[in-house]
C-alpha cells in the first residue's frame, strides 16, 4: 500500500471512529459539496455533515449561468451536470407588455457563445453528493448539526455538536465532530447565522413555483422574463418536458390577500391573463391540482467579513440576492474556486493556524467581489426595475427595455454581467446609468410630445430629476453594502 493510501485510510478511520478531520463542513448543498470536494482534492481530510441525504425538492437553484459552469469545470465537477436531463441555456428573452427582445449570452473572442444549464435542483445536488462520496478524503455523515463547540480556554471553534439517529432505536442522540476549521454552509435558513453574522436577511417578496409540462417557450433554450402590470414572471426549462414558472408575489399584494382568494386567485386572475397565449394552457393546467404552489422567500443578505477563530459562514448562509437573475450558484462555485486557492496547502499547511485563516478570509471577501458584487447588485437593481411599483421605477423599466432593444453592446454588456462572464463592476455602473439617461430621454419625449409641448418643459425637467434620483436610490445602497464589508 502506498504512503498516500495509508494516510487516507488512517484519516478515514479518524473520521469514522473519532469524528476528527482537518475540515468539518456543515451542509451538503451547492457550496458545501463544492468546498468539501475541492479541499479533499488538495489532500485535506473532510467531514461533510448533512441533516438529510434524501434528494432535496426545492424550487430555486435550478439555473447555472455560464460563469458558474466554467467554475464547476475548474473544480473538476463538470460531470455533475451529466445524466440529470439538464437543458442548455443560451440567454434570455424579455417580454415587456407583449413586446419582446432577445438577450443572448455574448460570444467570446473565438466567436463561441457560452452556455448555461438549467435542471431539477434535487438531481443536481444528488450528483454533487455522489461526487463527494467517491472522494477518499471525504466522509459524509447524515446528522443534524445543532451548535458549534468552542474551546474552554478561548473562543476558538473546534467543531460542531449534532444529533444523529441511532440505527437501533431510531432516536436522535448527541454527537460531536471536530475539525481544525469548521465551514458553515447550511443555506438560506441557516441556524448558525445569528451566532457569527450581525446581519439578517431582508425579505420583501416570495417566488411561487409551478411546473409546466411541454410548455412552448417563446425562444427555446432561453430563460423568459415577462414584465407587465404585475410583478415579474420567470420561465425556464428544467427538463425535456418540464418548465419552471416562478411568479414573484410581493408582501401585501392586494390581489393575493386571503380576502381576495389568496395566491391561487392572484395567479389565475392576474398572472394568467398577462402571459403569452401559447403559455396560458400549460399554466392553467399546472393550477388545476388545487394546491397552493410551493414558495421560497426572495432574500437580500449583504456579504460579511468574518473574524471568528476556527469557523467561517459561507454560501447562502452568508450572502444572498434576489434569484431573478439566477446568479446564486454561480457566486457559490466561484467563491469555492477563490477560497480553495487561498486555503491551498502550499499557502496554509495547517488549517489550525487561525491567524493565517483569518488573513485568507479577509483576502477572500475582497477578491470574490469581482464577480459577487456584480451579481448581487445586478440582481437587486434589476428586480427593483422589473417589479416597478411607482411612476419613476416604471420609467426606468421602460428605459431598460428600450436599452435592450438597441442591441449591440447594450445587450452584450448586461448579458455578460448577468452570465458571470464580465467581472468589472464599473461596467455594471456604466450600463445602469446609461439606462437611467435613456429613461430620462424617453420621459422628456413623452412629457413634451412635440414642439408645441415645450410649455411642459419644466414638468419634464422635474420628472427627469425624479427619475435620476430614483435610479440613484435604487443602486447606491447595494453598492455601499458591498463597499462596507
Amino acid at each position: 500500500m502506498s504512503s498516500t493510501s495509508t494516510l487516507q485510510s488512517t484519516n478515514e478511520q479518524r473520521r469514522r471512529l473519532h469524528h476528527e478531520a482537518d475540515v468539518v463542513v456543515v451542509g451538503a448543498g451547492v457550496f458545501g459539496c463544492a468546498i468539501a470536494f475541492s479541499l479533499a482534492k488538495q489532500g485535506r481530510s473532510v467531514l461533510l455533515l448533512e441533516r438529510s441525504m434524501e434528494e432535496p425538492n426545492r424550487i430555486v437553484g435550478e439555473l447555472l449561468q455560464p460563469g458558474g459552469v466554467d467554475a464547476l469545470e475548474k473544480l473538476g465537477m463538470a460531470d455533475c451536470l451529466e445524466g440529470i436531463d439538464a437543458i442548455k441555456v443560451n440567454g434570455y428573452q424579455v417580454i415587456y407588455y407583449g413586446n419582446s427582445v432577445n438577450i443572448p449570452y455574448p460570444a467570446n473572442e473565438k466567436s463561441e457563445a457560452p452556455e448555461g444549464r438549467s435542471f431539477h435542483h434535487g438531481r443536481f445536488i444528488s450528483r454533487l453528493r455522489k461526487a463527494c462520496a467517491k472522494q477518499a478524503n471525504i466522509t459524509i455523515v447524515e446528522t443534524e448539526a445543532t451548535d458549534t463547540i468552542t474551546s474552554t480556554f478561548s473562543p476558538q471553534v473546534l467543531g460542531v455538536e449534532s444529533r444523529t439517529a441511532n440505527p437501533s432505536t431510531g432516536r436522535k442522540e448527541k454527537d460531536y465532530y471536530f475539525g481544525k476549521l469548521t465551514i458553515i454552509a447550511d443555506g438560506y435558513a441557516s441556524k448558525f447565522r445569528k451566532q457569527y453574522i450581525d446581519k439578517a436577511p431582508i425579505v420583501k417578496s416570495k417566488f411561487y413555483a409551478l411546473e409546466l409540462i411541454d410548455c412552448p417557450l417563446p425562444v427555446p433554450y432561453h430563460g423568459t422574463v415577462i414584465l407587465g402590470d404585475a410583478a415579474p414572471v420567470l420561465l425556464y426549462q428544467i427538463g425535456t418536458h418540464e418548465t419552471r414558472a416562478l411568479i414573484d408575489v410581493s408582501e401585501n399584494t392586494p390581489t393575493a390577500a386571503a380576502a381576495a382568494g389568496g395566491v391561487r386567485a392572484h395567479l389565475r386572475n392576474v398572472i394568467l391573463p398577462s402571459l403569452p397565449p401559447a403559455i396560458q394552457p400549460c399554466f392553467e393546467a399546472a393550477l388545476a391540482d388545487g394546491k397552493i404552489p410551493k414558495s421560497m422567500p426572495n432574500s437580500w443578505l449583504p456579504p460579511s467579513t468574518q473574524i471568528e477563530k476556527g469557523v467561517v459562514v459561507l454560501g447562502d448562509a452568508m450572502n444572498m440576492r434576489h434569484p431573478l437573475t439566477g446568479g446564486g450558484m454561480t457566486v457559490a462555485f466561484n467563491d469555492v474556486v477563490v477560497l480553495s486557492t487561498l486555503l491551498a496547502p502550499e499557502r496554509i499547511p495547517d488549517l489550525g493556524d487561525t491567524d493565517k485563516i483569518q488573513a485568507a478570509m479577509k483576502v477572500f471577501h475582497w477578491k470574490r467581489k469581482g464577480l459577487s458584487s456584480i451579481i448581487n447588485i445586478l440582481a437587486m437593481a434589476l428586480y427593483s426595475l422589473f417589479a416597478a411599483n411607482d411612476r419613476q421605477l416604471k420609467s426606468l423599466q421602460k428605459g431598460c427595455f428600450a436599452y435592450f432593444q438597441r442591441g449591440g453592446n447594450c445587450v452584450d454588456g448586461p448579458s455578460g454581467l448577468l452570465a458571470g462572464i464580465i467581472r468589472q463592476p464599473l461596467v455594471l455602473f456604466y450600463h445602469f446609468f446609461s439606462v437611467a439617461l435613456l429613461s430620462i430621454w424617453i420621459v422628456m419625449q413623452d412629457v413634451i410630445g412635440s414642439f408645441f409641448g415645450l410649455w411642459k418643459l419644466p414638468l419634464a425637467i422635474e420628472e427627469s430629476i425624479l427619475v435620476f434620483y430614483k435610479a440613484c436610490i435604487v443602486i447606491f445602497p447595494f453598492i455601499f453594502s458591498e463597499i462596507r464589508t
